[in-house]
Parts: structure tokens; C-alpha cells; sequence
């Protein structure tokens, strides 16, 4: 397990330095630049004041150099005030360093928020903590109900119950959140009045029942569906199997069976899904957030796309790719757990 762990984690570096490479000149290309430009001169610039505001603040050095000072493994100069040749801040709102120094991302310093006007991270981190309540609520809530409908419809092949459940689950995959939403929001919000339609005071005032419920049973509902047809599938699958068949004939309850011998064996191809499903959650968050204004992660990467804000995009994606790898390296190491027949190499 620990040389196991020490290649993942190796590949896993490997694979975050070759990502983040590509998303830092995606969002370096020219077009993004000069619009950060004109953003940042009220839209008054004429192209030799966007070309000198570039040149100004660092954006015309060489391409390398600027990753490896974002990264943190070249040391980034200061910008110097053309008229008196001395460090001068970027931005005028970001305590930058005024020295020659180590200062990116491994230093921690993900630099300035050009849309918040703060460092990114006093906006990634609460954004971050927001979206992981949503995402902890979201999971208490998906996943034992997905499992247990999933069960239910894969212990009986074929019978009413696994019709009826079948159907639900079919629906809720195919509503995407965006309708979803909008369905729940105006049956609970504007018909009934229970819920809030709006999750901004979430953030702002506390989470309560009546303005945090919509936003989560909106992301539920939809990955819900996923789980509960793969946990189904891999149910029906596994009660067919042979040892199943010689467990009932040994003269064990169906529900004896059901617990010790198929569920465990049943629970491995959903248990994949279910690791995903905390990437999928990064993309269906950015729907959600956006549509009933819960100020999280989604809302805030919209809000920076929107506005070209260039360090916290970057920011953004570094979050993603490591969740992403994360997940899938615990889904490998949770195999093991689930089923002694596979070895962890």
C-alpha cells in the first residue's frame, strides 16, 4: 500500500503540473488579456494603453516565466512604477510582495482577485466552505436514498417495486438540474410558500430549512437517479450469481443473504460512481448555485469567468483537478476495502 500510494501521488503531481500548464495558457491568451485590461481602465483605453498596461504589469514577460512565478518555483519580480523606477502594487487593492521573492502557488499566494479586489484567497476559501455544506448535505441525502432504492429494485428483478423505482429513477436522471430547479422552485416557493427561492441569505445570514432546502434537493434529485440504476444493475447481477444460489440453499432468510453475501459484493460498481459523483458535484453546483444565488464555489467561478478575472480562474481549476484526482485515488484504495479479491499493486 505505502509504494502504491507513493506512485499515485507521484502521477498525481505529474498530472496536476501538466493541467495546470494548459489552463494557465488557456486563460493567458491574448483576447483574455486585453480584456482584463480594458476592465481594468473602465473600457477608456485606447490599444496603446491596453499594450502599456500590459507591459506594465507583467503580462508581456515570457510565458515560462510567468508560470513558474505563479507555480512558486521562480522568484517573482515587483512591479516597478515607471515614473519613479520603484516597487509599485499591481493592482493598488493586494498586498503583494515589494521584494524579489518565492511567491505562488506552493508558497501559498494563489495572487489577487481582480472582480473581489482582494486576494483570491480571502474569496476561494469561504466560496470552498459554502459548497462543501451544500456538497456534505447534498451527500447525506443522495446517497442513502439512491442506495436503498437501487437495492430495493435489484433484490426483486422484475417485480412492481422494481418497475415503480426504475421509472423514478429514469425521471430524476433525466431532468437536468436547470429544469429541476425550476420545477421544485415554483411548486415549493411560489405555489406552497414552504421554501425560499433564493439561497443568497444562505451565505450571508445562516443556513436554515427554509433557505437551503431547494438548492440541495435540486442536486440530489438529480444524482440520486445515477446511483440508485448502477447500484440496481450490479444488484441484479449479483443475485444471480452462483454463491447466492448456494447461500439460499444452505438454507439461509433472503434477508441474510441479502446483507452478508450480495449487498457488500453489490456495493463495489456503485462505489466508483459515488466517488465521481464529488466532481460531478463541481460542475452541478455551478447550475445550482448560479440559479438560486448561493454564493459557493460555482457561483464564485462564474462570477470570475464573467469577469475575466484571470487568478482566480486559475485558482478555480487548481481546486478542480485536485479534487478530482483525490477522488479518484480514493475510489482505488476503498476497492480493497470493499473486496478482499483485490489487491491494491
Amino acid at each position: 500500500m505505502p509504494r502504491f500510494l507513493l506512485k499515485r501521488i507521484g502521477v498525481m503531481a505529474l498530472t496536476m503540473a501538466a493541467l495546470t500548464f494548459v489552463v494557465f495558457y488557456l486563460v493567458n491568451l491574448e483576447p483574455n488579456l486585453k480584456k482584463l485590461a480594458l476592465v481594468q481602465t473602465n473600457f477608456r483605453a485606447s490599444a496603446a494603453d491596453v499594450e502599456n498596461w500590459l507591459r506594465a504589469n507583467g503580462y508581456r514577460e515570457p510565458f515560462f516565466k510567468r508560470y513558474a512565478e505563479w507555480i512558486g518555483i521562480w522568484p517573482k519580480d515587483p512591479v516597478l512604477n515607471p515614473m519613479t523606477g520603484k516597487p509599485a502594487l499591481k493592482f493598488g487593492f493586494c498586498h503583494e510582495p515589494e521584494t524579489r521573492q518565492l511567491s505562488g502557488v506552493l508558497q501559498g499566494d494563489f495572487g489577487c482577485s481582480t472582480q473581489f479586489r482582494v486576494k483570491v484567497t480571502d474569496t476561494l476559501a469561504p466560496a470552498l466552505k459554502a459548497t462543501a455544506i451544500l456538497m456534505f448535505w447534498v451527500m447525506m441525502v443522495m446517497q442513502p436514498l439512491a442506495l436503498v432504492v437501487g437495492v430495493l429494485a435489484g433484490m426483486r428483478e422484475g417485480s412492481r417495486t422494481d418497475r415503480i423505482l426504475s421509472v423514478i429513477a429514469i425521471v430524476s436522471t433525466a431532468t437536468p438540474e436547470y429544469v429541476s430547479g425550476v420545477i421544485f422552485t415554483v411548486i415549493f416557493a411560489s405555489w406552497l410558500g414552504w421554501l425560499n427561492g433564493s439561497a443568497a441569505t444562505a451565505t450571508e445570514y445562516g443556513i436554515t430549512l427554509y433557505n437551503f432546502t431547494l438548492p440541495v434537493i435540486t442536486v440530489a434529485f438529480f444524482g440520486a437517479g445515477y446511483i440508485a440504476r448502477m447500484t440496481r444493475a450490479s444488484m441484479v447481477e449479483i443475485m444471480a450469481a452462483q454463491f447466492i444460489r448456494t447461500a439460499r440453499l444452505k438454507g439461509l432468510s433472503f434477508q441474510a443473504v441479502v446483507i452478508k453475501h450480495a449487498l457488500r459484493n453489490a456495493l463495489i460498481t456503485p462505489f466508483t460512481l459515488i466517488m465521481l459523483q464529488f466532481t460531478w458535484l463541481l460542475t452541478g453546483v455551478v447550475i445550482v448555485e448560479t440559479m438560486f444565488r448561493y454564493q459557493g464555489f460555482g457561483f464564485t467561478l462564474v462570477q470570475a469567468a464573467g469577469n475575466n478575472d484571470i487568478d482566480l480562474l486559475l485558482a478555480c481549476s487548481l481546486v478542480s483537478v485536485v479534487l478530482v484526482l483525490f477522488t479518484q485515488l480514493m475510489s482505488d484504495i476503498g476497492y480493497a476495502y470493499l473486496n478482499p479479491r483485490i489487491r491494491v499493486q
